[in-house]
């Protein structure tokens, strides 16, 4: 079967420091929205995926725990792990299960409570990555420091100042302060970011997103079930997956991220997109760190080489610019639960076209396209999905 497949429903926990609720409640507020959203009643739905990173969650393998307590059995279930890509790798499994015909409606829910991981954890985790990961086992790098180093290569090349990169941090904030669920509901100033103090020169702490409890959920159907329960159902035209070293000495340069270059190539092809800006309407990008979503702007071909930094100092990627960027506030400002970012990234696209956010951050909906850009560590992992009205 070759069939389309569609998103009829989407739901999302509010972001931040979570300590109100247990991880199954908080995986309990993007599933009921979700729901909610797509008419769907959990007897309708065939599998489901959960999607964690796990080494940061109190629950290393959630997806048997959570059917139970969303009382999802005796349904199909997997976790799926894919570092910051989780979420859109979830999708992604859950899109070629309908494409295949082995389910008509399945459940996408992300997940991660990071706040309840303390530093010796964190450091744990970091140490059994340095078993293959060299560069972190002996010179110390983080993700800070990889992106630093990628930031500091930009500007040499590209003529491009730390003021700069604090623009793509103003306007995340600016409106992640207009979403209610954002974990950082305020806005800052450029001379706010460009005094905050550094983590990783020339990286400083509001040039980083922060570390985020949170949770997402999307309800994807195959075609014949689409009208069935959505009056709006937003369809999925291209999805794609690539890979590339998880050592920076295994890159030719450090100014793109090629993974994403090479998903975003495939993406496209199959949605039949030959100019970006001619089709997207809007984007959720990967700010892990502002260096990464003006790398974004170039690796998706919204802008050439070396020119991605003129498209945030011109507020290209505001609303009434050439392609608006991140109106949830983006990793930056709404925060980035690892494993539920890419789930949450769809949830805001298909709200987005269908009008139903805030007003003041509403991207005008032209062509009825829209775009997910994930990746995963720094770039080991890739996702590019669009999203179509029709």
């Amino acid at each position: 079967m070759c069939r389309n497949v569609a998103v009829i429903g989407v739901g999302s926990s509010k972001y931040g420091r979570r300590t109100d609720v247990s991880f199954m409640e908080l995986a309990w507020e993007a599933y009921k929205e979700a729901l909610d959203n797509s008419g769907v009643s959990p007897g309708d739905i065939e599998y489901v995926v959960y999607t964690s990173v796990g080494g940061y969650s109190p629950e290393g393998s959630p997806a048997g725990i959570l059917n139970e307590y969303l009382e999802l059995n005796p349904k199909g279930t997997s976790r799926i792990e894919a570092a910051c890509t989780s979420g859109s790798a979830g999708i992604f499994f859950a899109y070629n299960l309908i494409k295949s015909g082995y389910a008509d409606i399945v459940l996408v829910l992300g997940i991660e409570k990071m706040m309840e991981s303390s530093t010796p954890q964190t450091l744990e985790l970091l140490a059994r990555l340095g078993n293959y990961f060299w560069e972190v086992r002996d010179y110390g790098i983080t993700f800070p420091g990889y992106y630093a180093l990628f930031m500091n290569r930009y500007m040499a090349v590209y003529n491009a100042s730390e003021e700069d990169f604090c623009k793509v941090a103003v306007k995340n904030h600016y409106y992640g302060a207009r979403n209610p669920k954002a974990q950082y509901r305020r806005e800052i100033s450029l001379e706010d970011c460009i005094n905050s103090r550094y983590i990783a020169r020339p990286i400083k702490l509001f040039d980083c997103s922060p570390i985020t409890d949170g949770s997402a959920a999307a309800i994807l159907v195959g075609e014949e079930y689409a009208s069935k329960y959505s009056d709006s159902p937003i369809w999925i035209k291209g999805i794609a997956s690539a890979s590339a070293s998880a050592l920076l000495t295994g890159r030719e340069d450090y100014l793109s991220i090629p993974s994403a270059y090479e998903a975003a190539k495939k993406a496209y092809k199959m949605a039949g997109v030959d100019d970006p800006l001619k089709y997207i309407d809007v984007a959720e990008v990967h700010d892990c760190f502002t260096i990464a979503e003006v790398m974004a702007y170039e690796d998706l071909q919204f802008a050439e080489r070396g020119k991605g930094i003129e498209l945030i100092r011109e507020e290209q990627t505001y609303i009434g610019g050439k392609i608006p960027v991140n109106l949830s506030g983006g990793l930056k400002s709404k925060g980035h639960p690892i494993g539920a970012t890419g789930v949450g990234m769809i949830a805001e696209l298909v709200k987005q076209l269908r009008g139903e956010v805030e007003r003041d951050r509403q991207a005008p909906i032209k062509n009825g396209c829209a775009l997910a850009h994930n990746v995963g560590g720094i770039g080991q992992y890739a996702y590019i999905t669009i999203l179509s009205l029709k």
